[in-house]
């Protein structure tokens, strides 16, 4: 029997609370990452922080020669770290979750470090300096120093290693998710381990697209590729449970294609994490096929393990800045998953030719005000949640 729209998204379900709500206005925004809106808030003040939980950072052209693309991957965008420094600094946003884009593909050293802040390259400057009968400890003061002015050293800002002198200045400011790499040969386990226990990374994202084509391969809308829950994905599936380590689902082609592999991987390892991408890329249903995808994403609550990113918001939206018509589905999946199961996320640095990444974080207060949902609802979701999943490594919450 088909299930109708009203079924699943018919008003705003269920009040969340009686806590204080936000209060917001019209006027004019402004600022380096704002580009095509025109509207701007205020808010009760929050002393939580502010968690972007999806955001990626690639090589500039500068830097390209030292972290090179993958092949056909070149960005036509503007993505490196000090312009996300910048666009964070100007929203107001305190950490990220910074996910491996495809543009490098399984070449983590852009994210993760280079070679100069690596133990051995440290050692082998001090080394250098002795030699030279400098200051060991001045010595690696001006090698950073003169990276610094190069335009390399927001790089360890984005690293994981141990080389604490490095990385103290945001010790608590971003999280590694990586990729996951299917290779028929079981390489991307030794890999993924690697990238958890010697770079510190907490995530890992599953793009099913990057499955291996074969013969027990799943058919699906002229799409042909192997299952998630092949061995190799089922090996790192069970060892990212086992390391604490969540897994992302990049379900870009349709929640519907995905939700057999999703719901046996949680049944048979309860103990991974999960979160779902982009609203498991569910758009505001317009019929009854839609309705049905939308009520699968809800029913995935009944997993404790499952997480929801209300991100890249204008994706999933079927309008424009600030996204209202994504208000039903938020309401729907706080009410199923509770807002300490949500968490937003900007995609950054897609979003900013969309609406700023500033106006990436204001949608989602303008959208929590037309569902009137509380501020702790809303605290929860925008930073919380995620604090709470990688509590060891982002900065911990206010009391």
């Amino acid at each position: 029997m088909a299930l109708r729209l009203s079924t699943v998204v018919s008003g705003f379900g269920p009040r969340h609370s009686s806590k204080p709500r936000l209060k917001l206005r019209f006027g004019i925004r402004s600022g380096c990452c704002a580009t095509v809106t025109n509207m701007a808030f205020t808010e009760t003040p929050s002393t939580s922080k502010v968690i972007d939980s999806h955001l990626h950072v690639w090589a500039s052209p500068q830097e390209a020669g030292r972290f090179p693309y993958f092949p056909g991957q070149e960005p036509t965008l503007q993505g490196n770290a000090d312009f996300l420094l910048q666009c964070m600094e100007e929203a107001g946003v305190d950490g990220a979750l910074i996910v491996q884009p495809i543009n490098h593909k399984f070449d983590h050293s852009y994210v993760t470090s280079i070679d100069v802040f690596s133990n051995a390259g440290i050692a082998k400057e001090r080394k250098i300096g002795e030699k030279k009968g400098r200051n060991s400890d001045n010595t690696i003061m001006a090698m950073l120093d003169k990276i610094r002015h190069s335009g390399y050293y927001i790089v360890p800002l984005l690293s994981f290693c141990s080389l604490n002198s490095v990385l103290k200045k945001y010790p608590t400011k971003f999280v590694g998710c990586c990729l996951a790499n299917p290779a028929d040969d079981g390489s991307g386990l030794k890999q993924f381990e690697d990238l958890v226990l010697k770079d510190g990374y907490r995530a890992v994202r599953f793009n099913p697209y990057l499955w291996p084509t074969g013969e027990k391969a799943c058919k699906l809308i002229s799409l042909t590729y192997l299952l998630m829950t092949n061995k190799v994905g089922k090996a790192i599936f069970q060892r990212a449970g086992e390391l604490n380590v969540a897994v992302g689902f990049m379900c870009m082609k349709g929640l519907g294609l995905h939700i057999s592999e999703i719901e046996k991987l949680c049944t048979e390892f309860p103990s991974t994490v999960v979160l779902l991408d982009h609203l498991a890329f569910c758009k505001p249903p317009i019929n009854d096929e839609e309705a049905l995808v939308f009520s699968q994403l809800l029913n995935l609550s009944r997993f404790p393990q499952v997480h929801v990113k209300f991100s890249a918001l204008f994706r999933v939206s079927r309008g424009q800045f600030p996204y209202l018509d994504l208000s039903a589905l938020l309401s729907q999946v706080v009410s199923h998953f509770g807002a300490n199961r949500v968490m937003w996320g900007s995609d950054f640095p897609f979003v900013v030719a969309e609406c700023g990444y500033k106006g990436a974080k204001e949608a989602v207060h303008h959208i929590a005000n037309e569902i009137s949902l509380p501020l702790s609802d809303l605290e929860w979701i925008m930073g919380k949640t995620a604090t709470q999943l990688f509590q060891n490594q982002l900065t911990p919450l206010k009391n």
